[in-house]
């Protein structure tokens, strides 16, 4: 794995420290590209981490399938590594911002925490999901129908390549070099998407399952971001600039309030014309996305030299 910090040369390295620290965790054919979202929550008083998983962006090494693995538990110690490392530095607080797949990795992460390691546990102020991928973007009885063929097919012939997904309308319309403002390297994050596994669904899918059967409590106050609607229709159009292209938001909706106990305690905010990356759409929303996270971050667990209040979660 690897972590990187967004630490401007004119910035004090004892008054960066004194910033509450949000760790950025990557989705699937993803990595930590998010100037934007770096310089401006670094503007207002924040320390700004982000970590590539292991055989994804930064961290991949040849002959390793990127971003393959078949349990999402074997995340988990990258994880584990980043938040000692971040916490160490002695922040005054700390908030994960995990998206899409990240969004799935971290809360069952957080759950295991709690209950193999709660003086980490501890460690972790808050949490705050973009756009996180909580249930598969198909109807429920093909899913429940799938779900069988993938369990038996994942454990025979993990490595077996699935199908495209048909992503590269999403990957053009960010891309600057396509309809979009974004510089990303096309090595780390393709286009069209890096391959996926079998294997690798597998674990995903068993991920949904922990979450859906109500096994998974983060015990924190949480933040939900995502569009407002959905355009999975994988076809080009301008409802690729102001809806999520690649999961069904009314799953993010249904599902977030249980990741933590009780559900009022998880905050769902749809934006209207959000893409899938809310941090990612178009300038008016993503300003949007920006203030809803920073008046929400306000009432938790910021230390004074933020010029934010202190308050507990």
């Amino acid at each position: 794995a690897t972590l990187v910090r967004h630490l401007p040369e004119e910035t004090d390295l004892a008054e960066f420290l004194q910033r509450p620290a949000l760790l950025w965790i990557h989705g699937m054919t993803d990595y930590f590209f998010h100037t934007e979202f770096a310089e401006f929550f670094h503007s207002q008083g924040y320390a700004i981490y982000a970590l590539d998983l292991r055989k994804c962006g930064r961290s991949h090494r040849p002959g390793q399938l990127w971003h393959y693995v078949s349990d999402l538990s074997y995340y988990f110690p990258d994880l584990n590594a980043a938040t000692d490392i971040i916490t160490a530095q002695h922040h005054p607080a700390f908030f994960p911002v995990a998206h899409s797949t990240g969004g799935l990795i971290t809360p069952l992460w957080l759950d295991h925490m709690r209950k193999t390691a709660p003086d980490r546990h501890a460690q972790i102020t808050g949490l705050i999901l973009n756009s996180p991928w909580l249930d598969m973007m198909h109807p429920p009885r093909l899913v429940k129908a799938a779900r069988p063929v993938i369990n038996w097919l994942g454990r025979r012939q993990p490595l077996r390549v699935l199908p495209s997904d048909g992503l590269g309308t999403y990957g053009r319309s960010i891309h600057r070099d396509h309809e979009g403002e974004w510089n990303f390297d096309v090595t780390l994050k393709p286009i069209e998407g890096h391959r996926k596994n079998v294997g690798w669904l597998r674990a995903i899918m068993a991920g949904h399952v922990a979450i859906h059967r109500d096994t998974i409590n983060v015990d924190m106050d949480v933040l939900t971001l995502c569009s407002a609607t959905s355009y999975l229709t994988r076809k080009e159009g301008p409802e690729i600039h102001s809806n999520d292209a690649v999961l069904d938001v009314e799953h993010i909706k249904k599902w977030s309030p249980h990741l933590s106990r009780p559900g009022s305690r998880v905050t769902v905010r749809p934006l209207d014309g959000a893409r899938h990356d809310v941090f990612l759409s178009l300038k008016p929303v993503r300003e949007q996305a920006q203030t809803v996270m920073l008046d929400w971050l306000k009432t938790r667990g910021n230390d004074h030299t933020s010029g934010l209040e202190h308050s507990n979660p």
